[in-house]
């Protein structure tokens, strides 16, 4: 079956990294962050546009926070910006088609079974867990809700009204950690399941997931005192900016080896990234270039070092089927192997 591939990004995968410490209190969620649970908390680095950094700055800035305790994680964010609207009331509609700011959770670093949170200025919510990425046939589950799920929003302004003092809004996001036991890979390699998903439901201190964030912001003009988007010379409306944390090189957020590294630290400690997962980057590579390969030649190629890219020190593997591929080389132990599949799966399995 041929797989809905997303072209080659135009960036090199460069995930960045935050450290998120432990919480110091207890919070309540009304969406403000100027209360004492947030001030030792870091920020990110402010969002760029999704293609990369050569792309033109964000016309409002964004940037989130984040902490944890031993039972769930908990993300901040403010979306400056005097153009505050919003027309989505019902859960689980599509949320981009506002602004809207969304949250993206890869727990076990796999590229699968990951979760997606999208919220516009009303608090509307759309939860729901993809499979995996839409370039690889993976599909979205928006009948699945996160378990506990807690969200606020506080608007500095007025919702819908260009005649206000508007000055942005910002959210509050609770994400028990007992409510993600539902997007472990079930199905996957034993050793791997128990790395990433131990039999508890928090992080220990140097554990890590990928995340990324981003925030959808729409041109609009003025009319009869209303936002409208902004509509191009088909009548249609223009196409919506998407800013991130970490960019994709394409527009799709739909690229999990690009999302940006999130450590559990108890005090915002720098830890370096995992070798494996520097593999799993490198494999990644290969990945792009057996898709690009079977586009020219109908097939995937059984050999690596035919695919342009210069191999580690440590060898890249090919194995090919008909219908996909296998690429894989050893862990940074010796006892293990780091593997991408062709549908975009990466895992390191215990070498029998």
């Amino acid at each position: 079956m041929k797989l809905p591939f997303s072209p080659t990004p135009r960036i090199p995968i460069h995930p960045p990294v935050y450290f998120a410490p432990r919480a110091k209190g207890t919070l309540t969620l009304d969406g403000r962050l100027d209360k004492p649970f947030w001030a030792d908390v870091p920020w990110t680095e402010e969002f760029v546009d999704i293609s990369g950094p050569d792309f033109p700055a964000p016309r409002f800035p964004t940037r989130a926070k984040l902490c944890w305790d031993d039972e769930a994680l908990y993300i901040g964010a403010e979306l400056p910006g005097n153009e505050i609207w919003a027309t989505i009331t019902r859960r689980d509609s599509v949320i981009y088609y506002d602004n809207d700011f969304e949250v993206f959770l890869d727990p076990s670093s796999c590229g699968h079974n990951y979760m997606e949170l999208e919220l516009n200025a009303f608090n509307t919510q759309w939860d729901l867990m993809l499979t995996h990425p839409y370039r690889d046939g993976g599909r979205s589950v928006t009948g699945w809700n996160i378990p506990g799920l807690e969200t606020a929003v506080h608007v500095d302004g007025s919702v819908n009204d260009p005649t206000a003092d508007n000055r942005g809004w910002s959210v509050e996001i609770r994400i028990p950690f007992a409510a993600l036991m539902e997007t472990y890979c079930k199905e996957e390699n034993p050793a791997e399941l128990e790395r990433c998903y131990p039999a508890r439901t928090a992080p220990r201190k140097g554990e890590f997931w990928r995340l990324n964030f981003s925030r959808v912001q729409w041109l609009v003009d003025i009319v009869d005192g209303t936002y409208q988007k902004r509509l191009g010379k088909d009548g249609k409306p223009l196409p919506e900016d998407n800013w991130v944390w970490a960019p994709t090189g394409l527009i799709d957020i739909h690229c999990p080896e690009f999302w940006g590294f999130l450590f559990f630290t108890e005090a915002g400690e720098a830890m370096p990234i995992p070798e494996d997962e520097l593999r799993k980057l490198k494999l990644r590579e290969f990945y792009y270039a057996q898709h690009a390969y079977r586009k020219v030649h109908g097939c995937y190629c059984a050999d690596a070092s035919a695919l342009g890219i210069p191999l580690p020190e440590y060898g890249v593997t090919a194995e090919c089927t008909r219908h996909g591929f296998e690429l894989w080389c050893p862990g940074e132990d010796g006892k293990s192997e780091v593997v991408l599949r062709s549908d975009g799966f990466a895992c390191i399995f215990e070498r029998e």
